[in-house]
């Protein structure tokens, strides 16, 4: 079975590089979606890493093409392609878009793709980090999607410490917002 998931996921991957010019994947929360049970088996099967180191290796070397990533925030599908209108809560049993704005209705998937399009367009046309082909940036439509994270004391190796141990009061407690250079990694 390995070597079937291998073999179509090998061929997924060339036949996607190797027909399209711009390929634009989301960075999804795996590890989070991996904690619903009813879900975990399928997401653990289906390879979402795997595909991703797969597209980035062949499009950068083999196919010349760009491969782009929206970043984890980036509301794909609370969007609305017709208008950009985001909407604040869209429940992921929902299935069908429909904006209260200009009233269109779509499906969700498609909507988010038709997002992920025109943001590969916006990226690959200018708007993102001028001059700089290897890694553009664009800015997300809403920040307020973003959550802030306490970052992880690293572990520095201390005169007088074995294993570089820190004491409670020298543990970092920050909070930081993602930059803007990291909503969108182009590679």
């Amino acid at each position: 079975m390995a070597n079937l998931r291998a073999d179509a996921l090998h061929k997924l991957t060339t036949a996607v590089a190797a027909e399209y010019g711009t390929v634009v994947v989301e960075d999804l929360n795996v590890a989070g979606m991996l904690r619903n049970r009813r879900l975990a088996r399928r997401i653990a099967d289906a390879g979402f890493g795997e595909i991703r180191r797969q597209l980035t290796y062949k499009t950068r070397q083999r196919h010349a093409t760009r491969t782009i990533a929206a970043d984890r925030w980036y509301p794909s599908s609370k969007t609305c392609s017709g208008c950009g209108a985001v909407k604040a809560k869209l429940p992921p049993h929902v299935r069908t878009y429909q904006c209260d704005a200009c009233h269109l209705v779509i499906d969700r998937d498609d909507n988010a793709a038709l997002n992920l399009a025109a943001l590969a367009a916006a990226a690959t046309t200018g708007t993102g980090v001028a001059g700089d082909q290897d890694t553009q940036s664009v800015s997300k439509p809403r920040g307020a999607d973003q959550k802030t994270r306490v970052t992880r004391p690293r572990r520095k190796a201390e005169a007088g410490r074995a294993g570089g141990a820190t004491l409670p009061h020298q543990r970092q407690t920050e909070t930081r917002d993602r930059t803007q250079a990291e909503a969108l990694t182009l590679w």
